[in-house]
C-alpha cells in the first residue's frame, strides 16, 4: 500500500525533487500489533534530516496522524516513509518548494529475520566503498546509490549481509545495518562522522547500555579488526539486532552481548 500526502494512492509527480535529485530523506520503521515502533523516534529522526538538509517545515501532525493510520492496516509488516523537498522550479534551486511531499508505504515484516537470529549471519567484505562526507554523515537521505550497489555485489556472494568500509579503509557499517563488536568486557561500533547512518536501534543500543554501566568506543577501525574480537552484532529498526556467526574467513560463537541487548535494549 502506498499513500502520498495522506490520500491512498502510488503515482507521484514527475518534477517531484525525490526524482530529480533524490532530495529528501526517510525512515523505515517495524510496525507490530498494528503500532509504530519507536513511532516518536522516527519522527524526530525525519525531523533531524530535513534540517540537515535545509528543508521546508514538514506539517508532522499531519504526517504523525498518517504513519499511526497507515500501521493500523496490519499486525506485523514494514512502514516506510519519506519526505521529498517537494515541486517546483527547475535545475538544483529549491527555493520554489515550499510544500514538502509525504510519501509511505507498507509492506511485509522480513521473513529471513527469525531465522537469522537463530542460526546468526554471515558477512562479506564489499568491494563498494562509501564515500566520505561531513555535510550528510548520519542522514539516511535518499542518495542510495552506494547501498544500491552494495547490495547488487552482496547478491554474488552466499552472504546475508555487507561489511562496508568507507573511502579510507575504516569500517562504516552494513549495507542495511549498524555494527557492534565486542572484545572481553569492551564493546566498539564505527565512528559515523564521515559516511554511514546513524540508525535509531544503534542509538537505543548505546543509550541503553550507557544507562547500565557499560560504554561504547566508537572507533574508527580497519576490517582487520574483526579477526581478534569475541562476538559481532548487528542492528536495526527492523531486526532489530542480529548476531554475525562469520565476517569474511573469521567465525564467531559468542552471544555473549546478543544476549544482554536482547533481555534489556530491544524493548520493541
Amino acid at each position: 500500500m502506498f499513500w502520498i500526502n495522506g490520500i491512498e494512492q502510488s503515482l507521484i509527480s514527475a518534477s517531484d525533487r525525490s526524482v530529480q535529485f533524490g532530495d529528501g530523506c526517510f525512515t523505515t520503521a517495524r510496525v507490530s500489533d498494528g503500532r509504530v515502533v519507536w513511532l516518536d523516534k522516527h519522527i524526530s529522526r525525519l525531523q533531524q534530516a530535513t534540517k540537515r538538509l535545509f528543508m521546508p517545515t514538514v506539517n508532522w501532525s499531519a504526517l504523525t496522524k498518517e504513519m499511526v493510520e497507515a500501521a493500523s492496516h496490519t499486525e506485523d509488516g514494514v512502514l516506510k516513509v519519506i519526505i521529498s523537498r517537494g515541486t517546483g522550479g527547475r535545475g538544483y534551486s529549491g527555493t520554489a518548494c515550499q510544500h514538502p511531499t509525504r510519501i509511505m508505504s507498507l509492506s511485509d515484516y522480513p521473513v529471513q529475520y527469525d531465522s537469522w537470529r537463530e542460526r546468526g549471519i554471515s558477512l562479506a567484505l564489499s568491494p563498494i566503498c562509501l564515500a566520505r562526507s561531513q555535510l550528510l554523515a548520519g542522514v539516511k537521505h535518499l542518495n542510495r546509490l552506494e547501498q544500491v550497489l552494495i547490495r547488487a555485489h552482496l547478491e554474488q556472494t552466499d552472504a546475508d549481509e555487507a561489511l562496508v568500509l568507507d573511502t579510507e579503509g575504516m569500517l562504516v557499517e552494513c549495507c542495511a545495518a549498524n555494527l557492534f563488536w565486542r572484545k572481553g568486557d569492551k564493546i566498539f561500533t564505527p565512528d559515523l562522522s564521515q559516511s554511514g547512518v546513524d540508525g535509531i536501534m544503534r542509538q537505543n543500543i548505546i543509550a541503553c547500555l550507557a544507562a547500565r554501566g557499560r560504554h561504547v568506543a566508537i572507533v574508527a577501525q580497519p576490517v582487520s579488526v574483526l579477526a581478534d574480537v569475541d562476538e559481532v552484532i548487528v542492528c536495526n529498526a527492523l531486526m532489530p539486532l542480529l548476531p554475525v556467526s562469520r565476517a569474511n574467513e573469521w567465525v564467531y560463537h559468542s552471544r555473549q552481548l546478543f544476549d544482554f541487548l536482547n533481555q534489556h535494549c530491544c524493548d520493541v
